[in-house]
């Protein structure tokens, strides 16, 4: 190890405090009644493929012990299950449940936010000054990756819709489902007038959309939308090409059913195409159940119309 001196030490534990207490990091998480540990291990939760706890104790640098009573805490709330290991009947996978993703993304977006308003607080060139010197930072303290660049760990969210959402939601239903299903224009003006219906009559209360991120990047969408006191309507599921096969499009569908359930809907319906193979598994998966089909031509193709219910 190299020497070191006071004030090189003072100085160190000077800018730790300054940062911590700049970026709101400190008991509680951004004045939620998490503390920052807490909502580590929920970020790993959220963002990892079943871990175990001693995986997670490793990676974290945590007591077994402490991290137990979080975990214990957790299962609770109702908000981590776990499920026995194929390889290890000693140990236990653990996923976040949808309860525990709707507590976990806000704290998500809070950071975003503030990181957000650090960072616009500066001019531009303050800001990749900053910025550079946050890089600089962790290439001296993490000289090698912790992870091969062939296979990067893959963070993937929930978000609340922000200003040019609505315009990505309408542009990917049009070439999505124009590349893939031949569909013309009329289904693209189709989902832009349902997108402006809800962003015009929008109840906060009783109506919200979710945007998928991976990576930073904008790949999903879902809405509820209200139909009636008791029954809610699922609206423009979508994931790009690139999202697929990760997970997102049970997500974002358990996402929907959760809010209905919170809000007090009896039933959960839904309007789909029986070509779209995919969408259909993740909603019979979840109990939807196919109560009407009516052949149509519609957007340049014939289709079969299909209405789809839950019970909640």
């Amino acid at each position: 190890m190299s020497p070191t001196t006071e004030s090189q030490v003072r100085e160190l534990r000077q800018f730790n405090r300054f940062y911590t207490q700049r970026t709101g990091v400190l008991d509680p998480y951004l004045g939620s009644e998490f503390s920052l540990t807490e909502v580590r291990v929920l970020y790993e939760l959220a963002h990892r493929d079943q871990p175990t706890a001693a995986e997670l104790a490793v990676d974290l640098s945590l007591d077994a012990g402490y991290l137990s009573r979080i975990l214990r805490r957790f299962e609770a709330k109702a908000w981590l299950a776990r499920v026995p290991s194929p390889a290890d009947a000693r140990q236990s996978l653990m996923q976040l449940t949808p309860a525990g993703y709707a507590v976990f993304e806000p704290l998500q977006q809070a950071s975003r936010e503030q990181a957000q308003r650090l960072l616009a607080a500066l001019p531009p060139a303050q800001q990749e000054q900053l910025l550079q010197a946050l890089r600089t930072v962790r290439a001296v303290l993490e000289p090698s990756p912790p992870q091969s660049p062939a296979s990067p760990a893959r963070v993937a969210l929930l978000r609340e819709p922000q200003p040019g959402d609505m315009g990505w939601v309408v542009q990917q239903h049009g070439e999505i489902y124009a590349r893939e299903y031949g569909w013309n224009l009329e289904f693209e003006g189709l989902v832009a007038s349902v997108v402006a219906g809800y962003v015009k009559n929008l109840q906060p209360d009783w109506e919200r959309c979710w945007m998928a991120e991976l990576d930073g990047q904008r790949v999903g969408s879902v809405f509820v939308v209200r139909k009636s006191k008791t029954v809610a309507q699922l609206r423009m599921l979508i994931l790009t090409p690139a999202a697929r096969g990760l997970g997102l499009g049970g997500r974002l569908t358990d996402t929907c059913i959760e809010f209905a359930r919170a809000k007090g809907y009896r039933k959960l319906v839904l309007w789909t195409n029986s070509c779209l193979h995919a969408a259909r598994a993740i909603y019979a998966a979840r109990g939807f159940v196919l109560t009407n089909s009516e052949v149509h031509h519609s957007f340049g193709v014939d289709l079969v119309g299909e209405t789809w219910e839950l019970k909640l």
